[in-house]
């Protein structure tokens, strides 16, 4: 059993730990969700959403095969958040609610809250499966697992904690892997920096372009990712879960700017570590190995700790994904529609079993998905399904005009707009009409568009329910 294994299971274990510890704070269903948090449980819980295993695993492929220009990545997550923070944070938890389609009711109806429900729990299930095949791949290309071991047990520790503590748990444990991750990434940069000869020695063996330029990655790229994160960051239910569960309105806008800033940075650091995995290793067979093969290179305690921050990374996304599809599922469908008068004992029920049954999903979902590149493209398409959303929502906020059936309707032909650019893209190798509408783009246009059509044609489909319904 090697070093690098055991500091990984001991860590994973603490996370365990920590969110059964958490399970004495979740004794009410408002608790499970969150409610009355402070700033600091506010960053810890939203900063998962951003900081997952494309922040570290993903961005080091980027700065491998483009360089810094990779941390657009994360520095555009930060961006969006930080338009969330300025623009919208005070209005959202001004609303009472504890889900992005509860806030969708209050400006277009019913109808729009439980359409946009299932769309965003697919965007969450399809997401934690990603992260989850992500922990199952560090464990078989580090740990020499099997991924399906691998995925099962890992699982099964995210479903435990999660259900255990709920909000809570996701806080307290995201504030452990926050730490571990700055520290883990920053502590990998010490070292290996040390070995190469330090950022001169990057400058000398690698190109400037792209290595150091901004753009090398292409502007397409870097443009769409800025309107994507801006977008979606105003509708992720993980990430907006924990500010419309803020204390008041001052703390969740100030904790909304704090997990920006907290968010931005972070890509610049690993895609540093991709570089050096270029002038380490060059000749690398697949850029997705750069942090593992860089990692399993160290020292094996110093290798243990940084790998273990990766997990930390994914560990703080899946958490807080499951329990917001358990959240929207129980509070936009369940106590909304199904059973309105149900108790807190029953809807804290449900939030546990349908949070569970989320990241049954996710493993199921990862186990069979292993392998196939099918899955990014249903992250792609994913990611353009929440950001169309906000485009509607947005529309519903500033255009009196927007009706509930026009907004139904313009969700469902977004998500068909989406699906074929995704789907065509695979099939053929690029997407329709020109090379660089890629599907956020296409979405972002549809969504407007649609909504204005269908609300002109469904004038009398509105549905606007103003402020005053219960979350």
């Amino acid at each position: 059993m090697s070093v690098q294994f055991m500091i990984i299971v001991a860590y994973f274990a603490l996370t365990v730990g920590i969110g059964v510890y958490a399970k004495k704070k979740s004794t009410s269903s408002d608790a499970f969700h969150g409610a009355k948090l402070g700033v600091l449980m506010c960053v810890a819980a939203g900063t998962g959403e951003w900081l997952g295993g494309t922040s570290t695993t993903g961005v080091s492929e980027y700065g491998y095969a483009f360089g810094l220009s990779g941390a657009w990545y994360t520095i555009s997550n930060g961006i969006g958040v930080m338009v969330l923070a300025l623009l919208f944070a005070k209005l959202y938890r001004s609303l009472e609610t504890v889900t992005v389609p509860g806030i969708v009711e209050k400006f277009i109806g019913v109808r729009a809250r439980v359409v946009a429900s299932v769309l965003l729990t697919f965007v969450m299930i399809v997401v934690g499966t990603s992260q989850i095949i992500a922990a199952g791949t560090l464990g078989v290309s580090v740990l020499g697992l099997n991924f399906n071991v691998s995925v099962i047990v890992l699982g099964i520790g995210f479903i435990i904690y999660t259900l255990a503590g709920g909000m809570t748990a996701v806080g307290y444990t995201n504030m452990l892997h926050l730490v571990a991750m700055y520290g883990g990434v920053i502590l990998a940069l010490f070292l290996v920096g040390g070995d190469i000869g330090g950022l001169a020695a990057l400058q000398t063996a690698l190109p400037a372009n792209p290595y150091f330029s901004w753009f090398g990655i292409g502007t397409p790229k870097v443009t769409s990712w800025i309107i994507a994160s801006i977008l979606g960051a105003c509708t992720a239910q993980a990430g907006i879960q924990p500010i419309l569960a803020a204390r008041d309105v001052k703390v969740a806008k100030t904790a909304a700017v704090l997990t920006a800033f907290a968010v931005a940075p972070f890509g610049i650091l690993t895609a540093l570590l991709g570089m050096a995995a270029k002038v380490r290793f060059p000749e690398l067979a697949n850029a997705k190995l750069a942090l593992p093969t860089l990692m399993m290179n160290l020292q094996p305690v110093a290798g243990g700790i940084v790998l273990a921050s990766i997990m930390a990374a994914i560990l703080s996304t899946v958490s807080p994904i499951i329990l917001a599809s358990g959240t929207m599922f129980t509070k936009d469908i369940y106590h909304r529609i199904l059973k309105p008068n149900a108790t807190d004992k029953e809807v804290l029920f449900m939030s546990r079993f349908s949070t569970g049954i989320s990241g049954v999903l996710c493993i199921v979902l990862s186990v069979f998905m292993y392998g196939s590149t099918r899955i990014l493209d249903m992250v792609y398409f994913a990611y353009t399904l929440r950001g169309s959303l906000f485009v509607i929502l947005l529309l519903a906020i500033y255009w009196k005009g927007t009706s509930s059936k026009g907004a139904v309707w313009a969700m469902v032909a977004t998500g068909f707009i989406g699906f074929f650019w995704v789907a065509y893209k695979a099939v053929v190798g690029q997407f329709p009409i020109h090379p660089e509408l890629n599907e956020t783009y296409a979405a972002v246009i549809v969504a407007f568009i649609t909504t204005i059509l269908f609300s002109l044609m469904f004038k009398d489909g509105n549905e606007r329910t103003g402020n005053n319904l219960s979350a």
